[in-house]
């Protein structure tokens, strides 16, 4: 059977995760990456997950193995529920991680050809969610502050149909959007009537200032808001949840039916089991402490490795940072030479949905030993002048 004679046309739009294919590039054991965005296994709490199992099993063995109702296991979605103001249990739809939740929605919401409005540069795993829906975008640029207004406002004139953004720490900038430009972009789609899918994995990651209301607190009728267990406790429950009115979460649940059935009921059970004492909060303390220490390794570093003409984001929060390199570089092309000096990164450019941010490339400081962050950043370092001397000869 040729397998591609009978592929539906979406499958042409359904590209493979950059991020990916650089992770198999990194496996042996000498390369120090900063490549995947993935949560420090140190931090995982697996005594507490381990009894919170065992408790489930004991008290509620039944349950915890049975099928379960599609919204989700009740206990924790008004957990959800009462760590957001003005929401109730049926404000919360309980999803297979929040990157099902992006499939869901674009489901419902997207046709073949509508456009879809994204920051320059945005999530990559957004835009592969959109791209097997036949969508087109529509780019924003951005500053240290979020969306820039006149650019906004420019691209809500071509009638996008969805709004995707990332206020808290974006991925992969680091940025996190300020008051002024929240008000400003929730105003700005409720004028030209565009619903905003609002993904906040990184929000609880906060080191530095006040916490900020998030877009749907300002404007509840007109955002989804999607939340995620993997950043703040283990990335293989695979367990989120969506925030929006309860008229949207019914039609969701039933998109949800025909992917999944429902989210696994134990894994539910024990996210619930550990939330409901207090635990959840002395989990993300310990979290934001080793990120905060984390992301000031590396910004010593970049500062004492790195070209004078090189620049980059200094994170309030999050997991990442944004590196601009001088104009008429390319990370894509010196990647290789970095793997070659045992490091390696994300290349800017797949995080651009029409292309572009050649010369960009995004770091993580999740995972990284002390010792690892000074030793890569260095042999980065080494590389940025050894391919700007190329550049200036070519």
């Amino acid at each position: 059977m040729n397998w591609t004679e009978h592929f539906a046309s979406r499958v042409s739009y359904i590209k493979p995760s950059t991020i990916r294919e650089i992770l198999k590039l990194t496996q042996k054991s000498d390369i120090i990456s900063f490549a995947g965005g993935l949560p420090a296994p140190y931090l995982f709490p697996v005594e507490r997950l381990k009894e919170a199992s065992v408790k489930v099993l004991d008290e509620q063995g039944s349950q915890a193995l049975q099928y379960g109702t599609t919204e989700g296991y009740t206990p924790l979605r008004e957990w959800v529920s009462s760590r957001i103001p003005g929401t109730t249990v049926d404000h919360v739809q309980i999803v297979s991680g929040s990157q099902q939740g992006l499939d869901l929605i674009a489901k419902l919401l997207l046709n073949p050809g509508d456009r879809v409005l994204v920051t320059a540069p945005t999530y990559m795993g957004a835009l592969r969610a959109f791209d097997a829906y036949e969508v087109d975008y529509v780019m924003v640029d951005v500053d240290d502050k979020g969306m820039i207004p006149v650019s906004l406002e420019q691209a809500l004139k071509e009638n996008p149909k969805m709004i995707y953004a990332i206020p808290n720490f974006d991925n992969p900038t680091g940025i996190c959007m300020s008051l002024e430009r929240r008000q400003m972009l929730v105003n700005l789609a409720a004028k030209y009537n565009v619903p905003i899918y609002e993904d906040d994995p990184y929000g609880e990651l906060r080191f530095e200032g006040d916490t900020l209301p998030s877009l749907y607190n300002l404007a509840p009728d007109i955002v989804i808001y999607a939340g995620t267990f993997s950043k703040i406790v283990v990335p293989g429950f695979r367990l989120g949840w969506l925030v929006a009115d309860p008229e949207l979460l019914t039609v969701v649940a039933r998109a949800k039916q025909a992917a999944d059935l429902h989210t696994a009921t134990f894994v539910q059970m024990i996210a619930y089991e550990i939330s409901k004492d207090g635990f959840m909060d002395e989990q993300i303390d310990r979290v934001r402490a080793y990120y905060k220490n984390q992301r000031g390794l590396m910004l010593k570093a970049l500062e004492k490795n790195f070209p004078e003409d090189c620049h980059w984001t200094r994170p309030k929060g999050g997991m990442f940072l944004w590196v601009t390199l001088p104009k008429g570089s390319n990370s894509l092309e010196m990647l290789t030479e970095a793997v070659k000096h045992k490091v390696a990164y994300v290349p800017g450019e797949p995080f651009y949905a029409k292309g572009g941010g050649e010369n960009t490339f995004r770091l993580s400081y999740s995972i990284a030993t002390p010792e690892q962050i000074d030793e890569g950043m260095e042999n980065l370092g080494k590389v940025i002048r050894e391919h700007s001397k190329i550049e200036e000869l070519v």
